[in-house]
């Protein structure tokens, strides 16, 4: 099972001060505990001025989320931000859809013992607990990368592919790109605390797995 949790005000608030939003709200699956009251009470307090809401399920379905996309076009084009209300997967659904937009996620990801349904897709979660993709332009190094490097790319990475496999792009080569794009290079300046690898699924910090 997933947990969902928002994170503090001080994580977000900063990034969207004086910003006109559109917000995109996941429901939830069976597998995923969201926090709808609290979310509610979040975005009632926001002070900027919301240009648009979309509430669904399944923000992890493409499909899904691309008809919300048009069904909601004006208003999403009005937005400066995007906010996500949703586990890693639907933030990076939003963002591989709209890569012209600034994409904010406003949740964490846990990990709960027990059974988690299968799905195919695209993307991944981690369910790190502190989600990364506020600083990688929606792109999970975490999730995508074999290393779950947070640092860059490694010293194998040639041509924008991975070392691991060169038929892949390396992630961070995207996450360069999709920065780049957004004219937000400068985020990958910012210091980010320590992770706490105890609240992760991988819960421990991640090691070599290849020569």
């Amino acid at each position: 099972m997933l947990v969902v949790q928002i994170k503090p005000e001080e994580e977000i608030l900063p990034k969207i001060s004086s910003k006109r939003l559109f917000i995109f709200e996941c429901l939830g699956c069976q597998e995923i505990y969201f926090p709808a009251e609290e979310v509610e009470k979040f975005i009632d307090n926001l002070k900027e001025e919301i240009v648009g809401k979309a509430s669904l399920d399944y923000l992890c379905n493409r499909e899904f989320v691309k008809e919300y996309i048009e069904r909601y076009s004006k208003q999403i084009k009005k937005a400066q931000i995007l906010l996500v209300f949703s586990c890693g997967v639907g933030v990076q659904i939003v963002s591989s859809l709209l890569e012209d937009k600034i994409v904010y996620t406003c949740c964490d990801t846990l990990y709960l013992n027990g059974f988690q349904g299968l799905t195919v897709q695209e993307f991944n979660c981690d369910q790190c607990g502190e989600c990364y993709l506020n600083y990688t332009g929606g792109i999970c190094p975490i999730a995508q990368c074999p290393k779950h490097l947070l640092n860059g790319p490694c010293g194998g990475s040639q041509n924008g592919k991975c070392e691991v496999d060169p038929d892949i792009p390396c992630v961070w080569q995207q996450i360069v790109d999709r920065l780049a794009k957004l004219g937000r290079l400068d985020k990958l300046e910012e210091l980010v605390t320590p992770r706490n690898w105890s609240v992760s699924l991988i819960s421990e910090p991640p090691v070599k797995r290849f020569p």
